[in-house]
């Protein structure tokens, strides 16, 4: 009989954040060679999640089939001055072998915020006994500061409470997030509108051309109109995610995008980028039924989202992409904006899948050049399991 090693087992922490999942890492507890980025570490977050897997079905990890769900974050305490904890996230496929570190995520942010609490990487003297943490985040992967207001009782996380947030079943307590200066893409910089234009005509080879509303902030997102492409903007992820060839059509437009948006530098590139940037569609506001089958009133929303993430529809709306929507729809003149009305706004009440999103964002024009200081929403977060991640020996 052939004698294989045991499995080793690492501290982790499961946890929800806005409408994601993910394994969380403090940094100092994975193994020595996952502790620096590389392909030991790679492996590693692919065997713990379960990827990659030809099934689609990641039943032999902690990964649950869905882009919302196939996440691993690390944490660390901070050597910049004016932070508290590093956070570096990793976007894990599902079915290829890639962990593509492109970006952030918005809604595991709300839980990074949390677990630096949970896992004492906040110096304790930050802490109150009762009341709101302010955790100041920075955000490695595209080098930004994140600030999460965590509320605290007894000197410990506050999880629960009333605040409701469509896409998540249960209600929990609210954390207010704040993106400050989301406008440049850390390592590819870049202005908030990279191609300098509002709105572009995109023209995607072999599909069509079509206006687009290409911006940098959150996360790199390619707007486009429902109409433009076939939809009404009301669509929930059944009508979309089981169309390979509408599914295929959505990918050339973000590859188009991303090549305009400098992101990528030929087309083969963008399947190394899966996470950036997103594509979506917006249309004005509309009478729809969510998936939880809440109707959802056109008076009732400023517009209409739906976002595609890692090629599949959103259940909801990714955290970053409502960091775009925020900061387009302030912005007179973008697709976003003209989709709620134009005008000059600083919030936006959006409609997704799942139901509705708030976002405000601040946003300001100096010598023709539009910047964003700062986009603020409301998520929730809870541990949903600790204690050790068991993975096979390297």
């Amino acid at each position: 009989m052939t004698l294989h090693p045991p499995q080793i087992r690492i501290p982790a922490t499961y946890m929800r954040g806005g409408t994601s999942k993910g394994v969380f890492f403090r940094l100092a507890d994975l193994p020595a060679a996952a502790q620096q980025p590389g392909p030991a570490r790679d492996k590693l977050l692919q065997r713990v999640i379960g990827s990659p897997d030809p099934y689609g079905a990641q039943i032999d990890g902690m990964g649950g089939a869905t882009s919302s769900t196939s996440k691993c974050v690390i944490l660390s305490k901070s050597t910049r001055a004016g932070h508290d904890v590093d956070y570096l996230y990793g976007q894990v496929s599902i079915d290829k072998d890639l962990v593509d570190w492109s970006g952030n995520c918005g809604n595991l942010s709300t839980a990074a915020g949390a677990f630096a609490l949970h896992a004492g990487l906040v110096d304790a003297s930050r802490i109150p006994s009762d009341g709101v943490c302010v955790v100041r985040i920075w955000q490695a992967n595209i080098g930004k500061t994140i600030i999460a207001h965590v509320p605290v009782s007894g000197g410990q996380v506050q999880e629960t409470g009333d605040f409701e947030l469509d896409g998540v079943t249960f209600p929990a307590a609210e954390i207010v997030l704040e993106f400050l200066d989301p406008s440049e893409e850390g390592e590819d910089g870049g202005a908030l509108f990279p191609t300098g234009n509002l709105v572009d005509d995109l023209e995607v080879p072999g599909v069509g051309t079509f206006k687009a509303t290409m911006i940098s902030a959150g996360i790199p997102t390619v707007f486009v109109n429902a109409l433009d492409i076939g939809y009404q903007g009301t669509e929930l992820r059944e009508d979309i995610n089981g169309d390979p060839a509408q599914l295929a059509r959505f990918e050339q437009i973000r590859v188009a995008g991303a090549l305009r948006m400098g992101l990528i530098q030929t087309p083969e590139e963008a399947a190394t980028r899966q996470h950036t940037p997103k594509i979506a569609f917006v249309s004005p506001p509309r009478d729809y039924t969510a998936a939880s089958g809440k109707t959802i009133a056109a008076a009732d929303v400023d517009l209409l989202v739906r976002a595609l993430s890692m090629g599949k529809l959103h259940h909801a709306m990714m955290g970053t992409a409502a960091v775009a929507i925020g900061t387009a729809a302030a912005i007179p003149g973008t697709l976003v904006n003209l989709a709620a009305g134009g005008g000059e706004r600083a919030a936006v009440r959006f409609g997704h899948p799942s139901g509705l999103l708030r976002v405000g964002a601040e946003a300001k024009q100096e010598n023709g050049q539009w910047t964003v200081t700062k986009a603020v929403m409301s998520r929730s977060a809870r541990i949903l399991m600790e204690g050790w991640i068991r993975v096979p020996s390297p």
